[in-house]
């Protein structure tokens, strides 16, 4: 069973995605902010984030990609940022910490199981 972490400070969207990958066989954790997000890494241990890219706690999404993609261990875990911005510079920055697939919001939870289907396989 696949495992995925949400990390989004909103609680509604945490929801939705919950509630959208619940029909599919994952186990999911959830965190508000990067801090708490990158602090359940080493104990769930996701094969994706779904990673919220402006959070309040001082820690973007972009930082938490990237320290992920920058440690060793964690490397291996596949990172999609949720956006509402979608300006071709930021999905570029995006991509350029490491990221392997940029959503922006509002998406359809058929949108975003596509997406996990494409990054998972």
């Amino acid at each position: 069973m696949k495992k995925i972490l949400i990390v989004e400070d909103q609680e509604e969207i945490r929801e939705l995605i919950r509630v959208t990958l619940e029909f599919d066989d994952y186990e999911i954790d959830e965190a508000a902010d990067g801090h708490e997000g990158l602090s359940k890494l080493g104990s769930f241990k996701p094969d994706l984030i779904l990673l919220d890219v402006m959070m309040p706690g001082g820690m973007s999404g972009l930082e938490v990609c990237r320290r992920v993609k920058a440690d060793p261990v964690l490397k291996r875990i596949r990172v999609i940022l949720l956006t509402a911005r979608g300006q071709e510079a930021d999905k570029q920055e995006g991509l350029r910490v490491g990221a392997d697939e940029y959503l922006i919001k509002p998406f359809s939870p058929m949108e975003l199981m596509k997406v996990i289907d494409k990054v998972l396989r």
